[in-house]
């Protein structure tokens, strides 16, 4: 079975068993992004019983 260059980058996981980079950086920023949201939540709710 030959590789073909063209269809490296499909978003398939790869061969040695590691997912590819854009998938793991979107992951990434969506917890980032999840977390800073659950912040800003806490803090109106904080501002809010005061």
């Amino acid at each position: 079975m030959t590789r073909d260059p063209a269809r490296a980058d499909t978003g398939v996981e790869r061969g040695d068993g590691r997912f590819p980079r854009g998938f793991v950086l979107r992951i990434f920023a969506y917890v980032v992004a999840g977390h800073v949201f659950a912040a800003f939540l806490y803090f109106l709710f904080e501002m809010g019983s005061r």
